[in-house]
């Protein structure tokens, strides 16, 4: 999506945004799956109690209904001309007379994008007539994503996220401050007061994993703080509060892709050494830019122990 967003901006091209209303109903069983008759269903006299019912259509609640609605969709787009990408498999693209329309799918959200509103609006009456659509318009909200179109180009963030966040935490109102964690203490495996509940940490950790998708600033203290979800002290519980406190400070900060970027693939690569105190193995970090807009960004650590600051890198 990333990528998708960075050469729209640059080649300035329409996104709009669809949903499909009850994706999962459209997909086609190809096995037999019987149930319990539904609540409120009159028997005829003399039917049995436990009478089976046998599906004719998926439904919610199976195990295949997922995985039949996106065959159904990806059946429909190979027909009507769009072809799916070999690396991303929610992508599809197709070219009309020199024209390009991309088609990006999450479950039932979809993003059409071209350089010609015609074939945008061609693939819309295609959906619809196949499918039950909602057309949502110009581009805004897409899974918990801010994307703002301006003269620089597209703006994207996920400040709802971050408010709802600290509201469900009660950091809305705490004192922000200006880094996500503290420089001068090194979290450890072993040391403090082990958390009588560690599925809050848990679950805060993963809400916070997923605002490092418009964060790179997050990621290093995120990483860090994901190590020790098995068996998690006070002090990392603590140091988790520190980045929520940083969040309360700018809750609105994302990335910004370029309309006047150039199209060439630019990556930064770096690793310390020996930097995890219980197994002294090194972390590496690394992003990727296309022109001046970022695509993708992580921080892990490294499989094995390296002896030397070089070997690390």
């Amino acid at each position: 999506m990333k990528a998708l967003l960075a050469i729209a901006a640059v080649k300035n091209w329409t996104l709009e945004q669809l949903d499909v209303s009850n994706a999962f109903l459209n997909g086609d069983l190809h096995e037999d799956v019987y149930m319990h008759v539904p609540p409120g269903i009159e028997l005829p006299p003399g039917s049995p109690k436990r009478m089976p019912c046998k599906l004719k259509k998926s439904l919610y609640g199976l195990k295949q209904a997922s995985r039949q609605w996106f065959a159904k969709l990806t059946g429909f787009l190979l027909r009507n001309g769009f072809y799916q990408s070999s690396s991303d498999c929610s992508m599809f693209t197709k070219w009309v007379h020199g024209r390009i329309v991309v088609l990006l799918v999450y479950v039932d959200d979809i993003i059409l994008a071209g350089d010609a509103q015609k074939d945008i609006d061609q693939v819309k009456s295609s959906l619809s007539k196949e499918f039950k659509i909602k057309l949502l318009g110009p581009l805004r909200y897409f899974l918990g994503l801010e994307v703002n179109r301006t003269a620089k180009g597209l703006m994207v963030c996920q400040r709802k996220y971050c408010m709802d966040l600290l509201a469900d935490t009660g950091y809305l109102n705490a004192k922000g401050c200006q880094s996500p964690s503290d420089p001068n203490i090194k979290l450890t495996a072993t040391e403090g007061t082990l958390l009588e509940d560690p599925e809050q940490y848990r679950r805060l950790i993963g809400r916070l994993h997923y605002i490092t998708i418009t964060r790179p600033d997050l990621t290093y203290s995120v990483q860090q703080l994901c190590q020790f979800q098995k068996k998690p002290y006070l002090g990392h519980l603590q140091a988790a509060y520190r980045v929520l406190r940083y969040l309360k400070s700018c809750p609105d900060q994302g990335i910004c892709y370029s309309s006047k970027a150039d199209l060439k693939l630019v990556g930064f690569c770096d690793s310390d050494w020996a930097s995890c105190h219980d197994t002294r193995r090194s972390t590496t970090g690394y992003c990727t830019f296309l022109g001046s807009s970022l695509l993708t960004w992580k921080t892990k650590k490294q499989t094995t122990v390296s002896r030397s600051s070089s070997e690390a890198e």
